[in-house]
């Protein structure tokens, strides 16, 4: 425990201070964003389900859920350790495991609400309802599997550069390339060709009636969701394909997997933004806000929605 103490505090003189600084900042915003937005999402996707239209509920709801859960856990995981030089076990431990089953569980839901787009049937009950049920939960199962496995061989430490715990390899090339490769293929690569197949199929196999569909429904934002998490993450799967060229085991540069933890937290605090840009669903968040600002004063709701639009 004393080395692991020693070790912790070492690693705070690592940034220097307008860095670490800059990093806080970015860091704060990251945590504010994704805490936020993702409450205020889940919070009209509940309370005012009758006032837009989604046919899409779980994988939705499963990827605000695990938005949230990043944003409360990891990046704010993240702040800290930057502000005190480290993280402690079992902590360390815990945020390595959260943190690959966030990213699984975002991009299979993202995964099965294309897919679910492709076939054009709501979810809501009967057996597509289960199959999807079970597709959100072993993106969340396979995360937290594949996640678990550097925490029982003790692979992990702390990384100042990801500015969190992460998975180092200081032995066996052929342990890192089984496990990167068998996590990759089935948890990150396998929700990318459906990705692809499905906005392919959509792109040529769809039908007037049914853009007309989907242009009102929440789900048209699905291509916007995809393509910022693709963006996001390139850094993260370019890192990790330079520790795959490496016979040495050396990890990527500091600055790209710094890049990779800074863009990866901010896809949690762009969701939000990109689910208000659907205009059903913002006017239904807004009138949430505007009901509940209203009905906490003394005058109607009524009477001041009419008051506001004579302004």
């Amino acid at each position: 425990m004393t080395e692991w103490f020693n070790e912790t505090v070492f690693m705070e003189n690592l940034w220097p201070e307008p860095e670490k600084w800059l990093l806080v900042a970015t860091l704060a915003l990251e945590t504010f964003m994704g805490v936020v937005g993702n409450c205020l999402v889940l919070l009209v996707k509940v309370m005012c389900r009758g006032q837009f239209c989604c046919r899409y509920w779980l994988p939705f709801i499963s990827l605000t859920l695990s938005d949230l859960g990043c944003s409360l856990l990891i990046i704010s995981g993240s702040l800290m350790a930057v502000l005190t030089g480290g993280q402690r076990s079992p902590w360390c431990e815990v945020v390595s495991l959260l943190k690959f089953a966030f990213i699984t569980s975002s991009i299979g839901s993202i995964a099965v609400l294309c897919v679910q787009r492709s076939i054009g049937t709501a979810s809501t009950r009967g057996a597509l309802f289960v199959v999807t049920a079970t597709a959100c939960l072993a993106a969340w199962v396979s995360g937290v599997v594949f996640g678990s496995v550097p925490v029982v061989y003790a692979w992990i430490r702390y990384d100042s550069a990801e500015m969190l715990c992460a998975v180092f390899w200081e032995s066996s090339y052929s342990d890192m390339l089984v496990y990167i490769l068998c996590a990759f293929s089935l948890c990150i690569f396998l929700p990318f060709l459906l990705i692809i197949l499905c906005s392919l199929l959509r792109c040529y196999g769809s039908n007037s009636d049914d853009d007309d569909d989907d242009d009102t429904d929440l789900s048209a934002v699905t291509p916007l969701l995809a393509a910022f998490y693709m963006l996001c993450y390139t850094p993260f799967v370019v890192s990790e394909l330079i520790l795959l060229g490496r016979l040495d085991l050396s990890p990527a540069p500091d600055w790209l997997r710094t890049l990779s933890s800074v863009m990866s937290y901010l896809d949690c605090g762009l969701n939000p933004l990109i689910c208000c840009c659907h205009q059903d669903f913002r006017e239904a968040g807004l009138a949430l806000l505007w009901t509940n600002r209203r009905a906490r004063s003394d005058e109607p709701v009524l009477t001041g929605v009419t008051k506001h639009l004579q302004l």
